[in-house]
């Protein structure tokens, strides 16, 4: 079958954007994680380790600093549950609250359990391209439960991994800013070590929350274990 030029160009989005996705969640992946919060008041460091299959699960232990160690994090499909040691009590988090933020940095609850899935929720676009990089703009589907308005992507060629995120309210009005950077070989592919998250909002301005990515294996068998709420607190130890 021929496609018309645009349906083809809509294709081609919509296969960069899944590619994008696979390079950068793999099969499963299993990483070890600083994250490094900057104000203008202070700055702070956490460290964490991350099990996940796909965007369906989900699971993350914080480990450092002492007074968090043992806090956990797990999203199955469209759910997910905390628990905190200090309290012993398992709680979950409500949709309602998804875009709230993740322990006081510039990312989301859905930001850090990979909730939504761009490729699912949003319709793809090629708004230019160079010898380097292609522009896409993404749009929400009709039904998907986002509060993007839009989004557009940076993504390098030939490797397909995101440069920059650019995140628009409803209104067109630039919200946040997401960059990529520092793409070296960890585990068995390319990938980009160093995520920075620029909110753009007037309060929040020159805040930064930047994500090291220290150890990484992509496509490996994980227990099974880590994906039930018995886990929570199992693995908080």
């Amino acid at each position: 079958m021929v496609f018309p030029p645009r349906l083809a160009r809509a294709d081609e989005a919509a296969e960069i954007i899944k590619k994008v996705e696979d390079n950068l969640n793999g099969r499963s992946a299993v990483l070890k994680i600083a994250m490094i919060i900057k104000t203008s008041r202070a700055t702070r460091t956490m460290k964490m380790e991350s099990f996940s299959v796909g965007s369906e699960k989900s699971f993350i232990k914080i480990t450092y600093p002492g007074k968090d160690y043992g806090i956990t994090f797990l999203k199955i499909n469209d759910a997910m549950w905390q628990y905190v040691p200090r309290i012993e009590k398992i709680i979950k988090i409500p949709a309602s609250m998804m875009l709230q933020s993740w322990m006081g940095t510039d990312f989301s609850n859905d930001d850090l359990v990979r909730e939504s899935s761009i490729s699912r929720d949003y319709t793809a676009k090629i708004l230019s391209q160079s010898d380097t990089a292609y522009e896409i703009e993404l749009l929400p589907q009709p039904e998907a439960a986002v509060v993007w308005g839009k989004l557009v992507m940076g993504v390098a060629k030939p490797e397909l991994l995101p440069q920059s995120v650019r995140y628009y309210d409803e209104e067109g009005v630039l919200v946040r800013i997401l960059e990529y950077t520092e793409v070296k070989r960890l585990g068995d592919r390319l990938y980009p070590s160093r995520w920075v998250m620029l909110p753009q909002d007037k309060e929040k301005y020159g805040n930064q929350t930047i994500i090291e990515i220290t150890e990484a294996t992509f496509d490996v068998e994980i227990d099974e274990e880590y994906f039930s709420k018995r886990a929570l607190q199992r693995f908080s130890e």
